[in-house]
């Protein structure tokens, strides 16, 4: 082989091995967000399913046997739910509603909402 062919073999071997290389990162950060995105939705599906049984407790315990199927709903029954909502750390302004808030943080949405009359 010709020293010159050697060289030029191995220069393209180089640059496949940095294209390789620039696939990879960018691949590593897909994986980064996505695991990111996996652990956020895990949380927010935690804390719905730990909302979810609490109010299946409470509406269990509410109910008597005699009673209605039908419950009217009393005035500020939404407000509370949505104060609660917000308590529990999610947000119910209509920017980002229903995501998780960033813990010991407040939103100015969401506080301006609450605090309308």
């Amino acid at each position: 082989m010709d020293k010159k062919a050697v060289f030029t073999q191995v220069s393209q071997l180089e640059e496949r091995l940095g294209e390789l290389h620039h696939e990879l990162r960018g691949l590593k950060e897909q994986l980064a967000y996505l695991i990111e995105e996996n652990h956020y939705l895990q949380m927010e599906n935690e804390k719905l399913r730990e909302r979810l049984d609490v109010d299946v407790q409470e509406d269990d315990s509410e109910e008597s046997p005699g009673e209605d199927k039908k419950k009217k709903p009393f005035v500020g029954e939404g407000y509370d739910n949505l104060a609660r909502l917000y308590q529990e750390g999610f947000h119910v302004c209509n920017t980002h509603y229903g995501s998780i808030r960033a813990e010991g943080e407040d939103c100015l949405f969401c506080l301006s909402f609450l605090h309308q009359k």
